[in-house]
């Protein structure tokens, strides 16, 4: 039998698996996967350029999958991993989704990594709290993103001013 933390790098790898085609189709490379008690649920990578939908993130994705497949919104005993912190937006839709552990990769420097998150998480307003873990195979997961954005400012077009 796996332990927990086993678990947690074997569904992340899945993820990190999921955020390199996002790569590979031109989308920033964050993945996730959605479980429920050990089986994978649903899956998503962004997709926003793609799509032509600012809410098309690899969260959002999973979650929306997710609920077709389970036929509710609500994703009762669902875990969410996730190769980058999630934004302010998707966190909405975590907290909405009644996910009920959260496991991150690589801390997300926009929004002031953790800290941020644990009090969103567990804000006294917000009626669902979820389980929050954090690092998991964090170095391959900011690699990732970091030799994704160096490449694409390399090859970016140049602005014309």
């Amino acid at each position: 039998m796996y332990e927990i933390e086993d678990l947690d790098t074997i569904w992340m790898r899945h993820a990190i698996t999921l955020a390199t085609y996002a790569e590979i189709i031109g989308e920033i490379s964050v993945g996730a996967v959605l479980i429920q008690n050990g089986q994978l649920i649903s899956c998503g990578w962004n997709s926003s350029i793609i799509c032509h939908d600012p809410s098309a993130h690899a969260e959002i994705i999973a979650l929306r999958i997710g609920g077709k497949i389970l036929g509710n919104y609500r994703l009762l005993g669902t875990t969410l991993y996730v190769t980058l912190e999630p934004c302010m937006m998707c966190i909405g839709a975590i907290i909405h989704a009644r996910i009920h552990r959260l496991v991150c990769g690589a801390k997300n420097k926009k929004s002031r990594q953790t800290p941020w998150l644990k009090n969103i998480l567990h804000h006294p307003m917000i009626n669902h709290h979820i389980s929050l873990t954090t690092g998991i195979l964090e170095k391959e997961c900011a690699s990732q993103l970091n030799k994704f954005f160096k490449r694409r400012r390399h090859t970016s077009i140049p602005s014309l001013k």
